[in-house]
């Protein structure tokens, strides 16, 4: 029974306990407010049904196997695709393009600059003649990445590993991973200089104005961050969203805001102390995976 764990799981109005093995293949899963157990993989019925009855008590209902008719006694079907692979996936072949470990921070957008922007001159002159740019926020972003990257570096001398500008297979990127004792975390920077920032449990008002999903677009972000993690490491990977405001005047937080961990870039030292999560050799995997572009982008 040592083998096998127990792990709950809540999403889209379900409560659920998942029985796994090591290598977090699922063999079993229970729901809670029902009681009601699905063995997966006949051969650990016996154990998984007795841990989950430590957790749901001994009065639980058995439902057969997917196909099986009433009556006829439960055969092992055919084994579900896993939720995890059974161990790491191997890395693809690297090249030294592919490390993100050399990424500046704000690579996409100083990318982005240089592709599609104005040059110096051009900028100069329109900041002489006072005319307004869409490059201009860019810039701004690209200042917020930079400076939430200094905050970032105070952190290596307690053991955390950071990276900028991930690119994600899905579009876009994210703009600073952090990786170390307390886990990972997907950084989200929001640049609104002098501005008053309200956060609440999904939405973000900026100055009073029209809602962004700024709190909901990190969680996604996250899930997809340990998704990515958890195939090629081949354990569980915690990540945690985070939204760090560079240049605000006051940030408030929900009180029911929970789910993400919103900063000011000055605050972001409190992940610092943070321990518990990944043991050094997990975090040097975890950095290994991480850093490796193709990862991400086959992703």
């Amino acid at each position: 029974m040592g083998d096998l764990t127990v792990k709950p799981w809540k999403r889209h109005g379900k409560d659920r306990l998942y029985v796994n093995l090591p290598d977090g293949t699922t063999v079993a899963w229970a729901d809670r407010p029902t009681k009601v157990v699905t063995i997966k993989e006949q051969r650990y019925q016996g154990e998984a049904l007795a841990l989950l009855r430590q957790h749901l008590g001994s009065s639980v209902t058995l439902r057969p196997a997917p196909g099986a008719r009433p009556g006829e006694a439960v055969r092992r079907p055919e084994p579900p695709a896993p939720r995890r692979p059974t161990g790491p996936v191997e890395l693809p072949k690297a090249t030294v393009a592919d490390d993100l470990a050399e990424n500046r921070p704000g690579a996409a957008l100083i990318e982005a600059i240089a592709a599609r922007g104005p040059s110096p001159a051009r900028r100069l002159l329109l900041r002489v003649l006072r005319r307004p740019s869409e490059w201009e926020s860019w810039y701004v972003g690209l200042e917020g990445e930079r400076r939430v990257s200094r905050e970032l570096a105070r952190l290596a001398p307690r053991g955390w590993r950071v990276l900028h500008g991930v690119p994600k297979g899905n579009g876009g990127d994210i703009d600073h991973l952090l990786i170390g004792p307390g886990g990972v975390f997907s950084i989200n920077t929001k640049c609104h200089q002098g501005a008053s920032v309200w956060v609440g449990d999904t939405m973000a008002k900026v100055n009073g104005g029209r809602p962004a999903p700024y709190a909901r677009a990190s969680r996604a972000e996250a899930a997809y961050v340990q998704g990515v993690l958890e195939r090629h490491c081949g354990f569980s990977v915690p990540v945690e969203p985070v939204l760090v405001f560079v240049g605000v005047t006051s940030l408030h937080r929900a009180a029911t805001q929970y789910t993400v961990r919103i900063y000011q870039e000055r605050e972001v030292s409190a992940l610092g102390p943070l321990t518990g999560r990944l043991t050094a050799a997990q975090i040097d995997q975890v950095y290994a995976v991480a850093r490796h572009r193709r990862v991400w982008l086959q992703s």
